[in-house]
C-alpha cells in the first residue's frame, strides 16, 4: 500500500472515531458528555438517563407533538424518554400540572380484560364503564407499572409503545424509564404537558415553591 493509501486509510478512521454516538458528549440532550445509559427497549434509541449529579428542583416537560418527555433538574435536562400519549378521542390533556400520586403497581379500574373466574380472557381491551361484562364474567383492570397520577385518572406509567399516540390519556413510558422518572419524582413534582415544542428561548424555569402554580413560573 502507497503512502497516499495509508494516509487515506488513516484519516478514514481518524474521522469514524470522531463521530457521535447516541452516548457520545455530542449528544444535544446531554451536551455535557456521561450519558448514564440509553433504552434499547422495543428498539428504542431516543431515551437516555444521565446518572451524574445535579442541582435544583425537578420537573417534567411532556411534549405531545414530539411524544417526548424530559426530566429536568433545575435548568439540565437529566433524561429523556420516548412516549406514546393518548389517541384521537383519548386526548392527553396539555396544560400544567404536578405529580398527585405515586403508586408502584397500580391497576386500572377501567381500562383491561373481562376474564373468567379461572383468569382466562373472555373479552379484551375493554372500558368497563361502556362495554357490556358477560355473564360470568370479572373485570381484570390493566397493569400501570410506576404510576405518576397528574390529572384525574390520567398519569405517566410504564406500557407498550408503537411509536405513534395509541393511549386511552395515560402517558406510557418504556419500562426502564418510567422506572427512571418514578424514582427521581416526588409528590408535588411540577409536569408541564405541551401540544407544541418550545422556541429556542433558553432553559425552562426553576420552580422554588412546591405550592406555587407552575402557570406563574412559565410566565417569568
Amino acid at each position: 500500500m502507497s503512502f497516499r493509501e495509508d494516509l487515506l486509510v488513516f484519516l478514514a478512521l481518524l474521522l469514524a472515531g470522531c463521530t457521535a454516538g447516541p452516548g457520545s458528549s455530542a449528544n444535544p440532550f446531554f451536551p455535557g458528555g456521561g450519558v448514564g445509559g440509553q433504552s434499547d427497549e422495543n428498539g428504542d434509541q431516543i431515551s437516555y438517563w444521565d446518572d451524574r449529579p445535579s442541582a435544583g428542583k425537578s420537573r417534567i416537560v411532556i411534549d405531545l407533538s414530539e411524544q417526548r418527555a424530559y426530566f429536568y433538574r433545575g435548568n439540565t435536562v437529566v433524561g429523556v424518554s420516548a412516549v406514546s400519549t393518548g389517541r384521537e378521542g383519548y386526548d392527553t390533556p396539555s396544560g400544567e400540572f404536578r405529580v398527585t400520586e405515586k403508586d408502584p403497581t397500580h391497576v386500572s379500574g377501567i381500562y383491561g380484560d373481562y376474564v373468567d373466574r379461572n383468569g382466562q380472557v373472555l373479552v379484551e381491551n375493554v372500558d368497563a364503564t361502556k362495554d357490556r361484562r358477560p355473564r360470568g364474567a370479572v373485570f381484570r383492570g390493566a397493569p400501570m407499572p410506576y404510576f405518576l397520577r397528574i390529572h384525574g385518572s390520567i398519569g405517566m406509567h410504564a406500557g407498550y409503545l408503537p411509536g405513534y399516540p395509541a393511549s386511552h390519556g395515560c402517558i406510557r413510558l418504556p419500562m426502564e424509564m418510567a422506572v427512571r422518572f418514578f424514582q427521581n419524582s416526588a409528590v408535588g413534582t411540577p409536569i408541564q404537558i405541551r401540544q407544541y415544542p418550545l422556541q429556542d428561548n433558553g432553559p425552562l424555569p426553576v420552580v422554588d415553591d412546591i405550592n406555587e402554580p407552575f402557570s406563574s413560573v412559565m410566565q417569568r
